[in-house]
């Protein structure tokens, strides 16, 4: 079977088990369970938890001691187990020692999927820079697959979502041990340091300072990820509130409209090829805390009636936003390291991105909504709070490029010319 086949399937399951649920658990936990908002952060701050340490741990087992494939195969499939379990949990507390357990098999599988797929695409030799980002678009397809499927059979609500999310999960996991073979290349160096020993090799890297720069603004980025997964959702749904836009359609299909985002994202990971070889990943980056600061400036200004053209627009910016960072943070971070520390180093970057960066985002976007933008009868203000947001990323996109110093170097320069 083709690879480029076989890694497209690969990244459809991979996001469709994350899009089944994530960006429609707020609605399940508000109108459903009817828990409060409170815990509600609490649960959403599980991604950042688990990201903190297990990619970081999984890259380093994958880097010494494991097949990085059956590692990937081993974590859906324990996932899909806890996702099955979700449903039967009746306590709060309890539904976020379950989330978290489930954070931390799925997280890591971000980076290992990245891993493998390098490795299969070198294996093959084929290039990353040009190859990896068409078959990285089947992975949006399967978040948006699963947005849409959850909402046109109305269970953004339901206990259907992860039981959807579970089902694909162990598809994914059986089939993890059919894809090519991503042996540990650690092993194979002379190296017996102990840092060696303990393979945290890769966080040595905040030792040079284009690397301890690039992974500070990574943490800062997560943050606004962060917080347009908790919020984004939430923010259109709150609008039923309001009698004038309670029976727009954006109201009735929030996680629809939301995989705006996500179609976006389709086209946005195609032009990375370009954008890196016209602009350079300095530029690239820079572009995506651009996109950041639209995207909360347009959801401020906009409405589901005559002003959905600027949350249709925000969810449009989100591609650039989301892509130009992400997927062209992880070529950099492949095409920067050394191929025997490349799990462990792709780890660090998704620890930076969803770990250290979702925590910041959920605990001060917390505490900045409850004390300055929660009104008497506890509703929100989201125009101020999408300002503040905005801000925000402006304020990191002007500090930005004065720190970050870094121009091309002979490995990635080639990577570009040959995409």
């Amino acid at each position: 079977m083709n690879i480029r086949f076989r890694l497209i399937l690969m990244n459809i399951m991979q996001f469709f088990i994350w899009g089944a649920w994530l960006l429609t658990i707020g609605a399940y936990w508000f109108q459903n369970k009817h828990w409060s908002g409170a815990q509600f952060g609490a649960i959403f701050s599980t991604m950042g938890i688990a990201s903190i340490f297990m990619p970081a741990i999984t890259g380093i087992i994958s880097d010494r001691f494991i097949n990085a494939e059956k590692l990937y195969g081993i974590m859906h499939i324990l996932g899909s187990l806890v996702l099955f379990c979700l449903p039967l949990v009746e306590s709060p507390t309890t539904f976020f020692w379950v989330i978290l357990l489930n954070m931390l098999f799925y997280m890591p599988t971000l980076s290992l999927s990245i891993t493998v797929a390098y490795s299969a695409l070198k294996n093959s030799n084929l290039d990353v820079v040009k190859d990896y980002p068409p078959i990285r678009i089947w992975g949006t397809i399967g978040f948006i697959a699963a947005l849409w499927t959850v909402s046109l059979t109305h269970n953004e609500t339901s206990v259907n979502q992860f039981y959807i999310a579970s089902a694909v999960a162990f598809a994914l996991g059986i089939y993890s041990f059919t894809l090519p073979k991503c042996p540990p290349l650690m092993n194979k160096v002379s190296d017996r340091s102990f840092t060696s020993t303990l393979g945290l090799n890769a966080f040595t890297l905040f030792k040079q300072p284009k690397f301890a720069i690039f992974f500070t603004f990574s943490m800062l980025l997560g943050a606004a990820l962060q917080l347009t997964n908790a919020y984004g959702d939430t923010y259109l749904h709150d609008f039923k509130n309001i009698d004038i836009y309670k029976d727009t359609i954006a109201v009735k299909y929030p996680a629809i409209i939301m995989s705006i985002s996500q179609i976006s994202e389709t086209l946005f990971i195609l032009a990375i090829p370009f954008f890196l070889r016209k602009f350079g990943i300095k530029y690239v980056m820079l572009f995506s805390m651009l996109a950041w600061v639209l995207r909360f400036g347009l959801f401020a200004f906009g409405n589901p009636a005559e002003g959905l053209w600027m949350i249709v627009l925000s969810c449009i910016v989100y591609g650039m936003a989301f892509d130009f960072f992400n997927i062209s943070g992880s070529l950099f971070v492949e095409t920067q390291t050394t191929p025997e520390i490349r799990g462990s180093a792709q780890g660090l970057f998704m620890m930076m991105v969803n770990g250290f960066g979702a925590l910041f985002g959920s605990f001060a976007s917390g505490f900045i909504i409850d004390q300055f933008f929660t009104l008497p009868n506890q509703s929100k203000n989201w125009h101020g709070i999408w300002l503040c947001f905005a801000g925000y990323a402006l304020v990191i996109a002007i500090i930005f490029p004065f720190v970050f110093r870094y121009k091309h170097n002979a490995a990635l320069k080639h990577a570009i010319q040959h995409a």
